[in-house]
């Protein structure tokens, strides 16, 4: 059963349009403006405090805009590469750096956020090569790739496991594990949950085929780098997918946990009874998201630390 705290949080959370003055949820249509939502989103997240004991370093690499997020005592020479959310068409450093704070100080590493091109501007494949380029970035300056964990949530989840399939076709050395929390691993959206949780989740109604169309523009949506259930994961390092039982994106994670085992792939998925749509972020607000932001720090220590 959900904790009390978690049920009041994720009621709030569902129940947001009621401190807009609406009566009814939003609903994503072809109506939905970018340029608004990304407004209200840095609006949002403009004054978030980062804890005392981390401190933070802006830098271009190349011409991507980045940020270093390092925590206390940080394990030396290791680095987690977060690759953040925002439904392919939002989303920044300033927008994650406080959640990226939760998982440098919980796995103690340095880590490393960035500003990857987005949807409708910048459809696939502009995300992806980002992801590769400064993946390429951290080798050329020193990291090794078994120095690097990646990891994202919602589109960051996705992007993370395009990042493996894109490494592993350049035949680009491998990070030494990953994380993917609520990915969408299917870009078509044809999974039931997208059905049977519309309502159950926190995701805007609609959002995902509006959002989702506009990344993937004219291409192929079955692509393997815009879609990684249509991935080859044999080869590829050690996963932990996290999803709530309440996600519109369950069936993708359970169907590309199912199919990288059975190419081979180390794959824990683990899945929170009710919880929604990349709810590890809510750490500290209710009990099962910090146990969950800790199960997969724990993966992560235990991973990087071998």
């Amino acid at each position: 059963m959900p904790t009390i705290q978690s049920r009041i949080v994720i009621g709030l959370i569902k129940n947001r349009h009621l401190f807009k003055m609406r009566l009814k949820p939003e609903v994503v249509d072809a109506g939905f403006s970018v340029d608004k939502f990304r407004k209200e989103v840095d609006k949002a997240t403009a004054k978030m405090k980062m804890p005392k004991s981390v401190t933070t370093r802006k830098q271009t690499l190349n011409t991507i805009q980045a940020e270093w997020i390092v925590p206390e005592q940080p394990v030396e020479g290791k680095i987690l590469l977060y690759i953040h959310g925002g439904g392919f068409i939002s989303g920044s450093c300033q927008t994650h750096r406080m959640h990226v704070a939760k998982f440098a100080q919980g796995c103690r590493l340095t880590s490393l956020v960035f500003d990857y091109r987005l949807a409708p501007e910048h459809p696939f494949p502009a995300a992806v090569d980002d992801c590769v380029a400064v993946y390429q970035w951290l080798l050329e300056n020193g990291y090794r790739p078994e120095d690097i964990v990646v990891g994202g949530e919602s589109a960051g989840g996705t992007l993370t496991l395009s990042l493996l399939l894109a490494l592993k076709q350049k035949k680009i050395g491998l990070p030494k594990a990953a994380f993917s929390i609520s990915p969408v691993t299917d870009l078509r959206c044809l999974a039931d949950s997208f059905r049977y949780n519309a309502k159950n989740d926190i995701a805007p109604m609609g959002s995902w085929d509006v959002w989702t169309k506009l990344y993937i523009a004219d291409n192929d949506p079955t692509l393997p780098l815009l879609s990684p259930l249509m991935g080859d994961f044999s080869g590829l390092p050690p996963l932990h997918i996290c999803v709530g039982t309440h996600e519109i994106h369950l069936d993708d994670c359970v169907n590309v946990a199912q199919k990288a085992k059975e190419q081979g792939m180390a794959v824990t998925l683990s899945k929170w009874e009710k919880m929604v749509h990349a709810f590890p972020l809510f750490s500290p607000l209710f009990p099962e998201a910090t146990k969950a932001l800790t199960e997969i720090c724990n993966f992560v220590k235990n991973q990087i630390h071998e």
